[in-house]
């Protein structure tokens, strides 16, 4: 049976950001009440790669908010995710906003 969780994080970990989007983007919307700030913010993260490699800073950093906040609840570690370990390198990733070929950690 198809996993739109575990598809987007492979698509993640591949650096396929708009299929990441899209798989992570079901699961939220599959997902109970009380896992959905999770899943979003897996989303705003795989949303702010994306815009990154389209060239835009704002839109960038706009992702990467929404990730931290919506991640925080999560730490230090949810589903196989190190939260604790991605929201520090977000943090440090949109106050440079210099991504380089860095990818997401703890995914």
């Amino acid at each position: 049976m198809h996993d739109p969780y575990k598809a987007g994080l492979e698509h993640i970990r591949a650096g396929r950001w708009f299929e990441a989007h899209e798989e992570l983007e079901t699961a939220w919307r599959e997902a109970p009440p009380e896992e959905r700030d999770f899943y979003q913010g897996l989303v705003h993260v795989a949303v702010a790669w994306y815009q990154h490699g389209r060239g835009r800073p704002v839109a960038t950093e706009r992702q990467l908010e929404k990730a931290l906040r919506r991640l925080e609840a999560f730490e230090p570690e949810h589903r196989g995710v190190d939260v604790r370990a991605l929201r520090s390198q977000l943090a440090e990733l949109r106050g440079s906003l210099d991504l380089g070929g860095r990818q997401p950690d703890g995914i």
